[in-house]
């Protein structure tokens, strides 16, 4: 399934937030949004996710204007993994999984043996199946991060939409859900993921889409569009990029151009 943004504005009240987005995603691309604070990203996916209100045929989810889908057949289509937020009520992690089966057997029918069996698998495979009984309000950010992504995983639909999903996970678990995401489109997702690291977009992404001031400057393959000019200017800071050989393989990392010769503060 394929997702095609085009020529895609929205503001808030007079505050315009996106100013004519273009990019694309189809079946085996990891694409990476990359953009500083209040570049528009997470908005960005509202609007792909079909939550914010659209011009007609700016969003379309397999050829398919976006706003033509009811709620339960674009579930079908995308799930969407968002910043971590404290939940409104305690459901435990299990029952916040089982969720993900609403899309598929109907809301308000309750799920059987089956997507009680299907949720433990997909939460014993990210490793948190110990917490299956706890409230989503009493565990830490990076374990909640992981059962919404459980929650998506069981959803079935091959789009994913992960808004910064890594923010706050360990280093193994950040590992292992960009590892994870990066499996899911070698096996014909389409995943699209924000991030604030150039360094998850070269390791992990097949295409990068750089966001600024509401406008995507740049889109490609990460070791091509990723260029020292683009990271700075993204940024505002100095950048060296450099070669290093993992798994290997050839690839680039990003690290901060310290000023030398000045006293540290």
């Amino acid at each position: 399934m394929t997702v095609e943004v085009r020529d895609l504005h929205f503001s808030y009240g007079t505050r315009q937030v996106l100013k004519g987005v273009r990019f694309s995603a189809g079946p085996g691309e990891l694409v990476s949004v990359l953009g500083p604070n209040g570049a528009g990203k997470s908005t960005m996916f509202r609007c792909i996710m079909g939550f914010l209100r659209t011009a007609q045929d700016t969003v379309r989810i397999d050829g398919a204007d976006v706003t033509s889908f009811d709620r339960r057949a674009l579930a079908g289509k995308l799930a969407y993994i968002p910043q971590t937020l404290s939940p409104v009520f305690n459901h435990t992690v299990l029952e916040t999984v089982l969720m993900g089966f609403s899309g598929r057997i109907g809301f308000g029918r309750t799920p059987d043996r089956r997507h009680t069996a299907a949720a433990l698998d997909m939460l014993e495979s990210l490793g948190i199946a110990h917490l299956r009984n706890r409230g989503c309000a009493e565990i830490s950010g990076g374990e909640r991060q992981l059962a919404f992504l459980a929650r998506a995983l069981v959803q079935d639909a091959r789009i994913l939409i992960m808004d910064e999903p890594t923010a706050n996970l360990d280093y193994g678990h950040r590992h292992d859900a960009l590892e994870r995401a990066r499996k899911l489109a070698s096996a014909g997702y389409t995943v699209v993921m924000s991030t604030h690291s150039p360094e998850q977009a070269f390791l992990y992404a097949t295409k990068v889409a750089a966001l600024s001031d509401g406008r995507i400057i740049a889109e490609g393959r990460p070791e091509e569009a990723l260029t020292k000019e683009l990271l700075e200017r993204l940024y505002g800071v100095g950048v060296e990029l450099r070669e290093i050989s993992y798994a290997g393989r050839t690839v680039k990392i990003c690290l901060p151009a310290w000023e030398r010769g000045k006293d540290a503060i």
